[in-house]
């Protein structure tokens, strides 16, 4: 009995892997569909959510599966949990791909309003701690996750940049440039979101890992630095 219940938490582990892969891919092929004004790649991001809607679904009925099935106890029952909190947060970022792709669509056909630099950096920043946040759930590293949370000023002081710059550069001295301006604000926003979900999960790995609650405590991060 132990048996299979340890391959099919293996199982889980891999399913989220993949969920984790689907995320890092949507992240940078939306930025890429940006940068290129590629319609077509646009629209096959927008397509292809409904994969990622349906692997989110079937990950949440195998954790509640597992737990009615084998009614873990401790750290399993922390993991399976804590899986199906890091699935949602993947599917989540996943989604806002999804948004970075529509919002790509509404400015492809447009004259470019500036070359992208800031929202690259943003995005390469995002992908990042995605991807150290999924490598600290693999591992069970600590170190890792709290790297990931140590990320995200450097994600909001690049968003605010961006939205500095949108406003008092464009917006403010053309308003004939608000309509391409709003776009690019909403994806560096949501780009900034993808971070927020990160940094989400990878405070649930810590808790995963040590059972300690860092979540809207920061100072315990702060101390682990002195």
């Amino acid at each position: 009995m132990q048996r299979h219940f340890d391959d099919e938490l293996k199982g889980l582990n891999q399913d989220i892997l993949k969920m984790g892969a689907y995320a890092e891919e949507a992240i940078y092929l939306s930025i890429e569909a940006l940068k290129n004004r590629d319609k077509e790649l646009a629209k096959k991001i927008i397509a292809n959510d409904n994969n990622v809607d349906e692997l989110e679904v079937a990950i949440d009925e195998k954790c509640i599966d597992l737990i009615a099935r084998y009614q873990p106890m401790a750290k399993d029952l922390r993991f399976i949990t804590t899986g199906m909190k890091i699935n949602s947060e993947l599917e989540r970022i996943a989604d806002i791909a999804v948004d970075i792709a529509q919002r790509t669509l509404e400015i492809v056909d447009k004259p470019i309003l500036k070359p992208l630099v800031d929202i690259p950096k943003l995005a390469a920043v995002a992908q990042s701690m995605v991807k150290m946040a999924i490598d600290s759930f693999v591992k069970g590293d600590i170190e890792l996750a709290k790297k990931v949370l140590l990320s995200d000023p450097e994600a909001n002081e690049l968003r605010n940049m961006i939205h500095k710059e949108l406003v008092e550069d464009f917006m403010v001295k053309d308003g004939s440039t608000a309509p391409r301006a709003v776009q690019l604000l909403l994806i560096a926003r949501f780009l900034e979101r993808i971070c927020d979900h990160t940094t989400n999960i990878a405070e649930d790995v810590i808790y995963l890992v040590q059972a300690e609650i860092v979540r809207h405590h920061p100072e315990k991060l702060k101390g682990d630095k002195q």
